[in-house]
């Protein structure tokens, strides 16, 4: 296994070896600050290095089986050499696209808006498909999901949804999917089976932890709290009493909801998690103007602003407009296989391509 460069897990260890001879100090203990700053240097260097070291692993069991495939008879490990030789491909890539997640908040949570364009019904069925789509993607990275608003459509889809994705570097991934998204297909729901176009547009927040030294200051008198009995589709998981809650922040006109808990005090716990996130990302553009980094730049939920394109009708295609890159299996990408769109993009977006 190489060193140096994004795979340098040499210098990566010696790092580690020296902050762990610095936490035995006892000048160090004696200062919970620099304790607290070290210990979460710590913690992102082995989680820096657990991937690297798996796959060192997975190269040397792929030496083995190479070596044991060119003996007689060695034939029967030459499907478990393709299997693993492939895994290793998708190991090496994600271990690459994390060596270039280093902006502030890459390694946090993130949340996840979801909002349809005009359009009724079209719009709002394709902006659920796009849910799905994120919690399949999240299912298949070992995050955790929890959608924490759902606002159903009269007869389908969604008029609003906010997810929140639990995992290190999950706001790191996921910044790349801001953007408007639109669908061009044979519309389900029209009786003359005419192609129809919809948009939807999908914001990403980092969540911003309580440990986090960020003034973000929520005063009770901006804030006007309202409860009400959470609904689910179909009926399912109706709440009995005014466990949901939203959060109006008057100044700023931001509305935030959570009816996901049957407990009211969970809910509100949440939503003001969510409402400080978008807060914060209104305090960053005051600062430096660059508020696209965190949820994307906000265009118009229409033709012309979208950052891909989904045909289903009548071809099969989908197109990231940034990058140009190209997948003909939309299924696939629907099921949630978006790693090649976000690598590309994250990638020449690094590089300034």
């Amino acid at each position: 296994m190489p060193s140096g460069g994004i795979f340098d897990s040499e210098a990566l260890a010696l790092s580690l070896e020296a902050i762990q001879k610095e936490l035995l100090s006892e000048d160090t203990w004696s200062s919970p600050v620099r304790t607290q700053e070290l210990l979460k240097e710590k913690s992102n260097i082995e989680n820096t290095l657990e991937p690297l070291h798996r796959l060192q692993k997975r190269l040397a069991d792929i030496d083995i089986l190479f070596e044991l495939s060119e003996d007689e008879e060695g034939d029967v490990f030459l499907e478990e050499l393709d299997r693993d030789i492939k895994a290793a491909k998708i190991e090496t890539d994600d271990t690459e696209l994390r060596s270039i997640l280093s902006a502030e908040h890459d390694r946090s949570n993130a949340i996840i808006a979801i909002h349809p364009g005009a359009g009724g019904t079209e719009s709002q069925d394709w902006a659920q498909m796009l849910m799905r789509m994120y919690l399949r993607w999240a299912e298949q990275k070992g995050f955790r999901t929890e959608i924490v608003e759902l606002f159903p459509g009269e007869e389908a889809g969604i008029k609003s949804a906010t997810i929140t994705v639990t995992g290190t570097y999950a706001y790191g991934y996921l910044k790349a999917e801001a953007g408007v998204h639109r669908l061009v297909r044979i519309s389900p729901f029209d009786a003359n089976k005419r192609r129809h176009t919809s948009f939807a547009a999908i914001l990403v927040y980092p969540e911003i932890g309580e440990d986090e030294d960020i003034e973000v200051e929520i005063k009770e008198d901006d804030l006007r709290i309202d409860t009400f009995r959470a609904s689910g589709a179909g009926g399912q998981h109706v709440n009995k009493t005014s466990s949901a809650v939203r959060l109006t922040h008057i100044p700023t006109g931001i509305v935030v909801s959570c009816q996901n808990e049957r407990s009211q005090h969970k809910n509100k716990a949440t939503a003001m998690k969510i409402l400080k996130a978008r807060l914060y990302a209104i305090k960053k553009k005051e600062q430096d103007k660059k508020v696209e980094e965190l949820i994307g730049e906000k265009k118009d939920i229409a033709w012309g602003s979208q950052i891909r394109s989904y045909v289903l009708q009548p071809y099969q295609m989908v197109k990231d407009h940034r990058t140009g890159i190209e997948i003909g299996d939309v299924t696939s990408v629907l099921d949630g296989g978006i790693d090649g769109f976000i690598r590309d993009y994250l990638l020449r977006k690094k590089i300034g391509a």
